[in-house]
């Protein structure tokens, strides 16, 4: 369905709804009005929330991306489309990423052949399947700031030494596998333990850029059955983006494995077409005035990208994302119950207010009124409170 254009003001917004029993569209009365003790009635026991589109909706729409290539647009065309006014650049090198889920302060590995500590800034490395070939498992602890301690474990845990800074787990670029609370997981490249507080520290997977790739576009597309343009177009956009995090020099990491950044499931996630699309566009990413563009995507934008903090980053109509595309409609029912718990100051709920959307259509502020008064959240708290899939969203008539 066709997604209306911004709207910024109550009266001139055909999807402002206002609560008198029931949700009736288009009636602006003044807000006033619903404090009034005759106008104090039971609120609606649902309000239905009809939305487009998953995740924020700037730059490329993966889903939208993978619509275009089912079509024969080839993966530089898409991501001409999406970013535009960009240029096909090149980059190499390293990527340092923080394995935000690993909770604890030590890094704890499964044992494996080949496996090696090393002193990180230069120093000594240590055979450590060599060292003790029953281990099976080894473990890098703080001892203090300044100082690693590396232990083994057979029936219980032993110290092999103390060491002055940190020390990185790896194996030769083979897999090495990650005991966290919650589950394991095999990384290549090296993992690193970085001192982030007093006395704290977190697991860094330090990994050619590459090798990284591998691991982030299986886990951010469909790579069983995505159209192999659709998963160039994702890694070419994944390896920007990670290019451009590391241009902003972070002392310790560059991005970290979750949705903050870009999801990275280490050699655990990766894929044979995924593999054939990094190694497809190897080296490549997007550019404009010569450095890295900062390649946002989401999964769907719902008919309509979002604009954002650079030039490329543009609101508009998107020509290949179709009613037919996942994500693209969804609907959510509330209870009146739910939203009261919410926003506990507002008492019984009366009327909500779509009061002002952005150029592609997004809710930027709402108000939502009772019995007790009234809260005027960001779209975007509205969509967290209740999990809704992103801020383009209507609420008709109940």
């Amino acid at each position: 369905m066709p997604i209306r254009r911004a709207v910024t003001t109550r009266a001139a917004s055909v999807l402002t709804t206002t609560l008198v029993g029931a949700l009736l569209v288009g009636v602006t009365a003044p807000a006033q009005a619903a404090r009034t003790p005759d106008a104090r009635r039971a609120g609606p026991s649902r309000v239905v929330v009809d939305g487009h589109g998953y995740g924020h909706g700037r730059g490329m729409s993966q889903w939208g991306a993978e619509a275009a290539a089912s079509r024969g647009v080839r993966h530089r065309a898409i991501l001409g489309y999406y970013y535009p006014g960009t240029a096909v650049g090149r980059a190499t090198g390293s990527i340092r990423v923080w394995i935000r889920n690993d909770v604890t302060n030590d890094v704890q590995v499964i044992a494996r052949k080949r496996l090696t500590a090393h002193r990180v800034g230069g120093g000594a490395t240590w055979r450590l399947d060599r060292a003790a070939p029953r281990a099976k498992r080894w473990r890098v602890l703080p001892a203090g700031d300044r100082f690693s301690v590396l232990e083994y474990l057979t029936h219980g845990w032993h110290r092999f030494r103390s060491v002055r800074g940190s020390l990185e787990l790896g194996a030769g670029g083979r897999p090495v596998t990650l005991v966290r609370q919650g589950g394991r997981t095999a990384y290549r490249g090296v993992l690193r333990s970085v001192p982030s507080s007093t006395g704290n520290r977190i697991t860094v997977n330090l990994l050619p850029l590459e090798t990284y790739l591998r691991g982030v576009v299986p886990a951010e597309t469909f790579a069983s059955k995505w159209h192999p343009q659709a998963l160039q177009a994702q890694a070419v956009a994944a390896r920007t983006y990670a290019v451009y995090k590391r241009n902003q020099g972070r002392r310790t990491w560059d991005v970290d494995n979750t949705q903050a950044t870009q999801v990275y499931g280490g050699a655990s996630a990766e894929y044979p077409t995924t593999d054939r699309a990094v190694g497809a566009t190897r080296g490549e990413i997007r550019t404009y005035a010569g450095a890295a563009a900062f390649t946002e995507f989401s999964a769907s934008n719902g008919g309509w990208r979002a604009a954002g903090d650079a030039p490329y980053l543009t609101a508009a109509q998107d020509i290949y994302e179709t009613s037919a595309t996942p994500n693209h409609d969804w609907t959510v029912m509330l209870t009146d119950a739910k939203i009261e718990a919410a926003y506990r100051t507002i008492g019984d709920l009366q009327s909500i207010v779509i009061d002002d959307r952005d150029e592609s259509g997004r809710v930027r502020s709402l108000t939502i009124t009772g019995s007790a008064g009234e809260v005027a959240p960001p779209g975007t708290d509205f969509a967290a409170r209740f999990g809704l899939k992103s801020t383009l969203f209507d609420v008709p008539p109940s």
